[in-house]
């Protein structure tokens, strides 16, 4: 078959990159070759758009074990001779067409990038973005997202135990699913994805191979259609019972010390492992893929290199070492044949039934190698400065205060995620320690050791729409306060980089200022990132309207609790103990999901947000809690102070009677979503100590009032009792989604 520039195009190459291609080969590629070049030149498997601006991320920390980049996830040292490795991707494309198996294989995959590592997963987390809950397609989306994690996650045998879910008309056609998974590996025992030795016998393990999934990482690269439906051959299909062999496997034949190096096939399959670990070990590669075990018949060779089937990893092992290696898989009962060996030089020689079908050099199609790199023209958008004209004199004060606080505990960006939660089993692993302790961040249990994990994944869309840096940085700090209200000490972050078309500039705008704003809030906090995605092309074009999702750089954030004896939760104690507001408070509503929800106010810019306050309030919240001054702790964010204190209310049923600020509106104190606020309450017999320490900090704090029995009252005015206003906040998502 000749190929053209026509072909390449169709391929999702630009006609730069084929002359680069015939430059690279010093020759015309075949349609093999050709294919091999378009899905690792993909964005999704290159970055080439986003790559110059990911790299001015903060990526060094005396814990980090593994730089950005450098291994299928983050590594941060965690003492004792452990480490935990955790990573962020997203499946947001195949969940977009298919939300069950999309949101399945992500879960999948997330975790094998994990255990390849030599690490046992040993809890996951998730950040689901849906559209307008009133659609049947949002419905779609989510009872299939949902159960996709669920199923996979529960059958595999980690728990949930975390997550955020945000709903929002721009993520109608294009949801968004990030899943986040952390595991527990002895430092000595980690193993690379890399290839080395000449000779060594390479091994493809785990699954068979059949048409599923190909040209899967093209897909991901390119804007959702009236026709992406039509590209389900692109949706990978999971099996979390082989995936769970496949673990019990890999970690068991890691011990044998016969393993050089060890990947998991996701992205663009076979194609991704033996180039990426080819490359980090300066080495080449001669593959059969007549001998990769095949579910189908009737498969091309090509499709073979492409293919995205689930649970299989790629392998080198120690020549001589074959038959040890082999047992071990015999043992589980999985596929483990030899397709290949590690060759000199760089070139990567592909064959089927004895014809050489592809020869490409390994550098060339890698990231940080020859694949091409871009500089994206950016343009602020004309909405920007608009935003920013928001005047809050301009939005009346509401007669009935008692009606927004009903309405925000009852909508579906703040009421409980119960039906989301109940449905993944959160217990298995016996690890998790916030199942009957809720907490602003989940605790996770490192057996053996005083010391547990503590984790969150955060980000406010809204807030990034309104303003990319600010809004990331508050993603960043949020993170950290949650892990900070906890008890923890935050370590590093993974991130998850949701956005439209960067080819367009005002996008691309969004991005380049996300990322300078993560990466003053991670230096700040010293969170350096180890790793994540990128997702670009989260942008539809049908029924003639060209929209992008809300930029979303997702946070995923590793704390650690170095004392368990810190652990602190949320929930309010005791009738009688003191609350106050750490943090200033602020006549401001802008972003807010009461300003937006209630009054319908779209524009206006991030709230509130002052980096050096958030740390300095931080701070003092970490001392308060490593002196036992403090009886529980939360974090003040979506939907403003009153939504903060009903989480610290509901667990144990009591009540609480605050008084609001007399200099600033009432809805703004109560419902404004402004930065760096955090609720605590104090024990009478503790108070003194207390406000010593806070009058000696010089941050700013407040008392607000006392928690009750079971009453809310508003500056003397009744709110309702608890109870009542929990039946609203459990039930109201689910009968939103099932109409039950």
């Amino acid at each position: 078959m000749e190929v053209t520039v026509d072909t390449a195009r169709e391929l999702g190459l630009l006609p730069e990159e084929f002359e680069m291609i015939k430059q690279i080969l010093g020759r015309e590629p075949n349609f093999t070759e050709l294919s091999i070049f378009a899905v690792m030149w993909s964005e999704h498997a290159s970055y080439k758009n986003s790559i110059k601006w990911i790299k001015t991320l903060p990526r060094k920390g005396e814990a980090i074990l593994a730089e950005a980049g450098a291994e299928n996830a983050g590594l941060v040292d965690l003492g004792d001779g452990l480490a935990c490795a955790f990573k962020i991707e997203s499946h947001n494309h195949p969940c977009a067409v298919e939300p069950y198996q999309g949101a399945a294989t992500g879960v999948g995959g997330i975790n094998r990038d994990i255990f390849t590592m030599g690490a046992r997963p040993i809890a996951q987390l998730n950040s689901l973005r849906f559209g307008d809950i009133s659609l049947d397609r949002t419905k779609w989306h989510i009872k299939g997202v949902v159960k996709g994690i669920g199923d996979y996650g529960n059958a595999f045998g980690v728990p949930v135990v975390g997550g955020e879910v945000f709903f929002d008309e721009s993520y109608n056609t294009n949801p968004l699913v990030n899943a986040m998974s952390v595991g527990i590996v002895d430092k000595d025992m980690v193993v690379s994805a890399i290839s080395k030795g000449v000779g060594n016998p390479v091994f493809i393990v785990g699954s068979s191979t059949g048409k599923d999934g190909i040209h899967g990482s093209t897909f991901a690269s390119a804007d959702i259609t009236e026709d992406s439906a039509d590209d389900i051959p692109s949706i990978q299909v999971g099996d979390p019972f082989m995936e769970k062999l496949l673990l019990e496997a890999s970690l068991e034949v890691i011990k044998t010390g016969a393993i050089v190096g060890m990947q998991d096939m996701g992205a663009a399959g076979i194609i991704c492992s033996t180039s990426e670990m080819s490359e980090k070990g300066g080495c080449g590669m001669k593959v059969d893929l007549s001998k990769v075990p095949l579910r189908q018949q009737n498969i091309e060779a090509w499709e073979i290199l492409l293919s995205e089937s689930q649970e299989r990893m790629l392998i080198v092992v120690e020549k001589g070492r074959e038959a040890d290696v082999e047992a071990v898989y015999k043992k589980w009962d999985l596929n483990c044949v030899q397709i290949g060996e590690v060759t000199e030089g760089d070139r990567l020689e592909f064959f089927w039934q004895g014809e050489k079908v592809a020869d490409v050099p390994a550098e060339s199609l890698v990231l940080g190698g020859g694949a091409p790199v871009y500089e994206r023209e950016f343009r602020e958008p004309a909405y920007y400065q608009e935003y920013k004209k928001f005047d809050i004199n301009a939005v009346s004060e509401p007669q009935d205060l008692q009606e927004v606080a009903r309405m925000l505990l009852s909508h579906p960006n703040i009421a409980s995620k119960r039906w989301v939660y109940e449905q993944y089993d959160s217990m298995v692993g016996t690890r998790n320690m916030t199942t009957n302790f809720p907490s602003s961040a989940a605790v996770v249990n490192v057996k053996g050791t005083n010391k547990a994990l503590v984790l969150t994944v955060d980000c406010n869309s809204r807030y990034v729409k309104a303003d990319p840096e600010v809004g990331a940085m508050i993603a960043v700090a949020e993170a950290s306060r949650n892990i900070v209200c906890t008890g923890g000490k935050p370590l590093a972050i993974t991130n998850c980089l949701n956005f439209g078309n960067p080819y367009k500039p005002e996008i691309y705008w969004q991005f380049v200022n996300a990322i300078k704003g993560m990466g003053k809030a991670c230096e700040k906090f010293g969170t350096p990132v180890t790793g994540g995605n990128v997702s670009f092309y989260n942008q539809s074009t049908i029924g003639g309207r060209d929209e992008a999702v809300f930029p979303t750089p997702t946070i995923g954030m590793l704390g650690l609790l170095e004392n368990k004896n810190h652990h602190t939760t949320l929930a309010f104690k005791d009738k009688g103990h003191m609350i106050y507001l750490i943090g200033r408070s602020f006549n401001d509503i802008a972003s807010s999901e009461y300003l937006n929800s209630y009054h319908g106010v779209k524009a206006s810019p991030a709230p509130y947000f002052n980096l050096e306050e958030e740390y300095q309030v931080q701070e003092v919240v970490s001392q308060l809690i490593r002196r036992n001054l403090v009886q529980s702790a939360n974090d003040v964010s979506d939907g403003g102070l009153f939504v903060a204190l009903f989480e610290c209310a509901a667990p144990r049923n009591l009540g609480f009677d605050i008084t609001t600020d007399a200099e600033i509106r009432p809805d703004a104190f109560l419902f404004g979503e402004a930065q760096g606020r955090v609720v605590v309450t104090v024990s009478p017999s503790r108070e003194t100590q207390f406000i010593d320490h806070m009058m000696e900090s010089g941050v700013p704090f407040t008392t607000l009032g006392h928690v009750t029995k079971s009453e809310v009252r508003v500056d003397d005015i009744s709110f309702g009792f608890i109870s009542d206003m929990k039946q609203e906040y459990n039930n109201r998502l689910g009968e939103l989604i099932t109409g039950k």
